[in-house]
């Protein structure tokens, strides 16, 4: 694709709509990997089988990155040299911390739960772009909005009912992951100003997933699929990965982190309501699910308020 048939991405409308779609690519994840955990007969404490598995897919997805993108863009995506340097911060950062965080933490509570507290990436990300690349300026706006969405995410963790117990390590493990994809969207943004995106996820995905892949099976990770649908849901994956992450990496290059990263709101709303859906999860604390919801996507609205605060 060429430079003036991808600036219609810094387009709000059109920016708001391909995010949509890869918010809600995202927040499919969340019930599929739990269902995938169920097909390939994987234990929520077989921490080398849950790495396998997400080593593979991320594998897979950057395989499907590079060979999409080749087509689309007429040529084989090689990155030069220095790319190299590049690709391997990303992959620590988008694939290798975050994912080995997330699918741990993931195995041990629900993923509407997950999902909302996934949401806290987009305030990691503002807060990181402003204060610690200055690639933003920061202003009452975004920290109301900060503060609201954080009120959230607080809300979802407080016990109802018989939902007595928190399985806090869990819990630390998903914002750990949110802060390592909140650095992996400032470097995306700082590294796309004159590198192919579509190249540098794909390429990252696949040293990424190698690692993982490789770790997994050295401490004797396993996978059993039970039918073809454990594959199916396996590829499935690896497709979204491919499809929202080089969507986004394209969004980050024509846009602000800010403006980007607030369409995130879509990510927990869609994870929150089809892990209720798919995985028929109905805890005690689903009034305070919603609640907690409405709150981070207000505060992600308000942090994407037309300019006009004081900076800081």
């Amino acid at each position: 694709m060429k430079e003036s048939k991808l600036s219609v991405l810094s387009k709000n409308g059109v920016m708001q709509v391909v995010a949509a779609i890869c918010c809600l690519l995202w927040g499919s994840a969340f019930p599929a990997i739990k269902i995938g955990y169920n097909l390939f007969s994987i234990d929520s404490y077989d921490t080398p089988s849950i790495i396998l598995f997400a080593g593979i897919r991320f594998t897979l997805a950057g395989i499907l990155t590079v060979l999409i993108f080749s087509i689309t863009q007429r040529k084989i995506l090689i990155p030069a040299k220095a790319d190299v340097p590049k690709i391997a911060v990303l992959s620590v950062f988008q694939t290798i911390v975050q994912y080995f965080a997330f699918y741990l933490g993931l195995a041990g509570i629900d993923g509407s739960k997950a999902s909302v507290i996934n949401g806290t990436s987009v305030f990691f990300a503002i807060i990181i772009s402003c204060f610690i690349f200055k690639q933003e300026k920061i202003n009452v706006t975004k920290i109301i909005g900060c503060v609201i969405g954080f009120t959230g995410i607080l809300l979802i963790n407080i016990p109802t009912g018989s939902d007595v117990k928190s399985n806090i390590g869990s819990e630390m493990l998903i914002v750990l992951s949110s802060v390592s994809y909140a650095f992996s969207s400032v470097f995306m943004r700082k590294y796309s100003a004159n590198s192919n995106p579509a190249m540098l996820s794909g390429y990252q995905f696949v040293v990424g997933g190698i690692v993982l892949t490789v770790a997994g099976a050295v401490f004797g990770g396993k996978l059993n699929p039970e039918n073809l649908k454990a594959v199916a849901i396996l590829l499935y994956l690896a497709f979204l990965s491919a499809v929202a992450y080089s969507l986004w990496s394209l969004l980050l290059k024509y846009n602000d982190v800010s403006r980007v990263a607030v369409c995130g709101f879509m990510i927990p709303v869609f994870g929150f309501f089809l892990s209720m859906v798919l995985l028929k999860e109905n805890t005690s604390g689903w009034i305070g699910g919603v609640a907690s919801l409405i709150l981070v996507a207000l505060g992600m609205i308000i942090v994407n308020k037309p300019k006009g605060s004081k900076s800081l």
